[in-house]
């Protein structure tokens, strides 16, 4: 079966359900996301407008990007919101998604102390900044929990030529947490680390911290949407998750995401297609 008769095969599913699911069981949905966008405040800002227009609720279920895909395989979930395309496309092409959307983006930025130990300050060049962190055997935090930013750090580490894994435990650590978690720990030891932008800028306690790094073209963070495929699993509230949907990817969405602010900066920009 090819790809394009799967596609249309998917769609007629999802019409079906739109036109027989039931409104009053629709009043609610569960977003299964990633930790930057609920840490930062966005959902607290975006979802109470969403219900004025629509009456529905969304609960969000915020951890790691990889948690967030494999409890939406598990049908814990309507909708997902995360940031690793590849994991978004293949989740799709495994039939678990209906349709990957793009929704907005932001960056990764490395942040540290202002003692600077390693060097880095300034410089353009991920990789050049990591190698001199690495070189250095200067102190880094990883997130270690197989989240989209854990992702990305270790992708960036690769393109680096560089395999820290193999200093754990010494200047590499790894918490195995989330990135607030991270983050304090980060300023404990006086490490570096990398962080979405938004986390860093609603990150309280940055004490002499400051971004190191930021405007690379690898430090791009893409956020997606998709709706749980019904075939998949049956009870997925499609009627409202797509009406959520929807609505972040319509004009009013889209200037909502624009308007969120924190600390007077704003922290994502939309680029729905």
């Amino acid at each position: 079966m090819t790809r394009s008769i799967i596609g249309c095969s998917l769609m007629a599913a999802l019409v079906a359900t739109l036109s027989t699911a039931a409104p009053a069981a629709d009043m609610a949905i569960h977003l299964q996301s990633t930790t930057s966008t609920k840490n930062s405040g966005f959902y607290d800002y975006l979802l109470p407008r969403f219900k004025k227009e629509t009456g529905i609720t969304v609960h969000v279920i915020a951890v790691g990007t990889g948690q967030a895909i494999r409890n939406t395989r598990n049908c814990d979930g309507d909708v997902l919101l995360t940031h690793i395309k590849a994991d978004e496309e293949k989740f799709v092409a495994e039939g678990y998604g209906a349709k990957r959307y793009r929704l907005m983006y932001n960056d990764y930025v490395i942040v540290g102390p202002a003692s600077d130990p390693a060097k880095i300050s300034g410089l353009k060049a991920t990789s050049t900044a990591l190698k001199k962190i690495a070189t250095s055997k200067s102190l880094f935090a990883s997130r270690g929990d197989n989240s989209g930013t854990h992702k990305r750090e270790k992708l960036l580490w690769k393109t680096s030529g560089i395999s820290p894994t193999a200093a754990s435990g010494t200047w590499y650590r790894e918490t195995g947490a989330g990135m607030g978690t991270t983050l304090n720990i980060a300023v404990g030891m006086a490490s570096y680390t990398l962080t979405d932008r938004a986390s860093w800028v609603a990150f309280k306690n940055k004490y002499d911290f400051k971004i190191h790094v930021a405007g690379d073209k690898t430090l791009f963070n893409q956020y997606g949407v998709i709706l749980v495929n019904p075939q998949k699993c049956p009870k997925t509230k499609v009627r409202a998750g797509q009406k959520f949907i929807d609505w972040l990817l319509s004009s009013k969405g889209q200037t909502t995401i624009r308007n969120f602010r924190k600390n007077g900066q704003q922290l994502f920009f939309p680029n729905a297609e």
